[in-house]
């Protein structure tokens, strides 16, 4: 064990152990300090919320993709506030913000011993979750490590049988449930809805909650829990007019199934803020943050009309001076609500294309109708409004041919900006379970970020895609109308140009090369984190 391995974990080499006794003493340490931390009193009512980061801290600098946008974790800053609420006293350290939290997690487990480690992961961060929960572990032996997130709603009782470092994991919404699980100190989780357990040496899932909260009983996120918040959070780049900006969750859920999208959390349920607390939300943000710029986070913003059309009248008649970006479906969009949310403030709308071939969209989605979303898209862009698409590649059954319609239709119209994910099957969607009968599929949880080509299409292979999706890019960039776009966000979003100008090199890198993380880097994670030798 070296030097800094003492520093690091919980034991230390007494200074008065000679060479000949060194190992006996060393042993007696050992035992001493491992007593030690297997008595210390832990805070019952205190529980420290981490979002990992998904791969070593030392290659977040190269990271395209945090380069581009660091997302605040609204979910876990939702639940401190409300734990906090319930006279439970919650942290949060973002792992994703803060590359380098090895350090401050260890600091901050001897300090304040909470009795509740709480971990949001999604599929790709979830083995460095297991990694800092075995961390907090050879601290604190006796802390309970809670799991939350999509990937655990999605694999439930899987969690604790495959991860013995794991005790419990939240299946759906995280308020409620891990409050009452803390409030009991865990000795009666098996009454607590939501919950995946271990009892007598089995597992068990305690089913799901009866309902969800109504959004408008919670308090707002915690956000003074974040550092550095809001300056530390970016927006994605080019997608906003000012800073400071953030992100904003307004409703939760979705009433439609789409092959490719994961509902482990919400299920297809559809709840949402009122106007007025949506209002009152930005008013806090604005007051106490400077916020200038809202990204609403939100599945389906405008599936309620009539909760759009009072938020933006509230905007308009008592104006926060503020603007904001949302993502619809074309069905509920019209040019009269699209007039009011430019006149209220919107910049931008994203818009779910997916696929530009029809035949492959429908057998992924309801209501495959690329003529109507292409005339949405122009109506959008008619008022006035800056238009983003978001697409992916290598849905199963994607084809050469379905690719090039895909570029066709998307040059076809007046997009501004795009997004084109690399299809990823997660755990929790509709098509995960037979995903092995449609293509080839690697499995490698810590690449599932739709940066990679893990599944391929039957009939497709992997470095064809990769030449196809650079292409797609490519053409995007090299047209004319997109240069002038960009050259307009000189004036349009000067901080964008600022960060694109600091971080050039790495852009051009990504460009280039079409890895996320330019230094590249074998997985430190596996799924030989199972084990709890």
């Amino acid at each position: 064990m070296s030097a800094a391995s003492h520093r690091d974990g919980m034991w230390y080499v007494c200074v008065c152990c000679y060479p000949m006794g060194l190992y006996a003493s060393l042993r007696t340490c050992i035992s001493r300090s491992k007593k030690n931390a297997m008595t210390t009193t832990l805070n019952a009512d205190k529980i420290l919320l981490i979002h990992p980061l998904g791969y070593r801290a030392e290659a977040a600098a190269g990271d395209i993709s945090r380069l581009a946008n660091i997302m605040p974790p609204i979910g876990l800053a939702s639940i401190a506030a409300y734990l906090e609420k319930r006279g439970i006293h919650a942290d949060i350290i973002d792992c994703y913000a803060r590359p380098d939290s090895d350090r401050l997690i260890l600091d901050y487990l001897r300090t304040e011993k909470p009795a509740f480690l709480g971990l949001s992961c999604t599929t790709s961060s979830f083995l460095d979750g297991v990694r800092l929960t075995k961390l907090a572990k050879g601290i604190l032996p006796n802390i309970r490590a809670v799991f939350g997130g999509p990937h655990v709603s999605a694999m439930k009782e899987h969690v604790l049988e495959d991860f013995p470092v794991v005790d419990f994991a939240v299946v759906g919404e995280g308020e409620e449930t891990l409050a009452e699980l803390v409030e009991k100190e865990a000795a009666d989780a098996l009454s607590v809805k939501g919950l995946v357990c271990i009892k007598s040496g089995e597992v068990y899932f305690t089913g799901y909650r009866s309902k969800g909260i109504e959004l408008d009983t919670l308090p707002f996120p915690a956000y003074e829990k974040l550092p550095g918040y809001p300056q530390t959070y970016k927006l994605p780049i080019f997608n906003y007019p000012r800073a400071p900006n953030t992100s904003c969750i307004s409703s939760r859920g979705c009433p439609y199934a789409c092959s490719y999208c994961d509902r482990s959390v919400f299920r297809r349920t559809f709840r949402f803020n009122s106007a007025e607390y949506l209002y009152e939300h930005l008013k806090y943000l604005k007051d106490r943050f400077a916020i200038r710029h809202i990204n609403f986070y939100d599945d389906q913003f405008t599936f309620k009309r009539k909760r759009v059309e009072n938020f933006t009248r509230m905007l308009i008649d008592r104006p926060l001076g503020m603007t904001f970006n949302c993502a619809v479906r074309a069905e509920h969009i019209d040019s009269d609500l699209l007039r009011q949310m430019k006149a209220a403030g919107c910049w931008m709308v994203s818009l779910g294309i997916e696929t530009g071939d029809e035949d492959l969209l429908a057998r992924h989605r309801q209501n495959a109708d690329v003529q109507l979303l292409a005339e949405k898209i122009r109506l959008i862009k008619q008022v006035g409004l800056r238009t983003k698409g978001l697409l992916m590649m290598g849905l199963p059954g994607e084809t050469e041919e379905s690719i090039r319609k895909s570029m066709d239709y998307v040059f076809s119209l007046p997009i501004d900006d795009f997004n084109l994910a690399k299809f990823t099957p997660f755990p929790g969607s509709p098509i995960y379970e037979r995903i092995h009968e449609l293509g080839t599929f690697d499995e490698d949880w810590e690449k599932m970020d739709c940066m990679n080509f893990l599944f391929v299409p039957a009939g497709m292979t992997k470095p064809r895609m990769e030449e196809l999706f650079q292409k797609f890019y490519r053409t995007h960039f090299l047209q004319p109308k997109t240069i002038l776009d960009y050259v307009s966000m000189i004036w349009r979003s000067p901080d964008s140009w600022r960060r694109f100008m600091l971080n050039a090199a790495d852009f051009i890198k990504f460009a280039r090369s079409n890895k996320r993380l330019q230094k590249e880097c074998e997985n430190h994670f596996s799924h030989s984190e199972r084990s709890d030798a």
